[in-house]
């Protein structure tokens, strides 16, 4: 089988496979040479290791769409970025990130330590732009309609979650403020990959209802962005997963209300006045 064919057959599959390779494979050569000789990767290097591991989704979502669809597909993929057409109500979800942190580490500063109180590092929130605009082009751009249709759209934002945390694992211990996380990297990543497939299922309902991946690149800005800008510090490794979790229950508690509401495939359920209508 050509790999055209295989494309064809399992676009997202090839997808990820790609994807991984290039961020990967990206990150690593940056630090190559001091992971040969054993010298401990200073955090700068880092920081650094997460714009190159970028292009992986961007890259792969643009040239699987148009190895997949042609000159039709990548101007599908222009018009679902064109922000004209996105009902302005919709924007509204853009404050579910930061009212989400806001509202847990008020809550936890009153309640179990003053370490929680929000910080605000007002640069740090320029961090989501790239991720956002880039990121989005393959993750939601191609991966998500691509996906198991025979799957309900709340199963494949799960799957689709679960994968994208797994993306960030070679710049995991950069992450966070209370970076390297020592032995509690596995705890902290645990909590952030909770934190990132709630993301997911709220980044895929809004894509659902809107079709625009415009939005979906605004609400993954939002995300990150706020998540640098507002979270504590100076915060201990032992601390960090704990805010970290408890803004995941916020995150889910939001999801269950969406899927609630919305059902498994998170559309906006038709009135039986609208499905009336439609059949005459």
């Amino acid at each position: 089988m050509g790999i055209k064919a295989f494309i064809q057959k399992k676009p997202v599959t090839f997808y990820f496979i790609l994807t991984f390779l290039i961020s990967w494979l990206g990150a690593f050569a940056l630090v190559a040479n001091k992971l040969i000789h054993g010298v401990v990767i200073p955090k700068l290097d880092g920081i650094l290791m997460f714009p190159i591991m970028l292009l992986g989704p961007f890259v792969s979502g643009i040239v699987l769409t148009g190895v997949k669809g042609g000159k039709q597909a990548l101007k599908d993929l222009a018009t679902r970025l064109n922000p004209i057409g996105v009902t302005k109500s919709w924007f509204l979800v853009l404050l579910i990130p930061p009212a989400s942190i806001l509202f847990i580490l008020t809550f936890l500063s009153i309640t179990t330590s003053k370490i929680y109180a929000p910080n605000l590092f007002q640069l740090g929130f320029l961090f989501g732009i790239p991720a956002g605009l880039l990121e989005e082009i393959g993750w939601m751009g191609f991966a998500f309609p691509n996906m198991n249709q025979h799957r309900s759209a709340f199963s494949n934002s799960i799957l689709l979650g679960l994968i994208w945390g797994l993306w960030h694992f070679p710049v995991i211990n950069f992450l966070g403020t209370a970076s390297p996380h020592g032995s509690y990297l596995f705890l902290y990543f645990l909590s952030f990959i909770t934190v990132m497939t709630a993301i997911r299922v709220i980044i895929a309902w809004v894509y659902n209802n809107t079709q625009s991946l415009f939005l979906c690149q605004l609400m993954h800005i939002s995300s990150t962005g706020f998540l640098v800008m507002l979270s504590p510090s100076p915060i201990t490794i032992q601390q960090e997963p704990v805010w970290y979790f408890a803004y995941s229950i916020v995150l889910w508690v939001i999801v269950f209300i969406i899927v609630y509401r919305y059902g498994k495939n998170l559309v906006r359920k038709k009135s039986k006045e609208a499905l009336i209508l439609e059949k005459l």
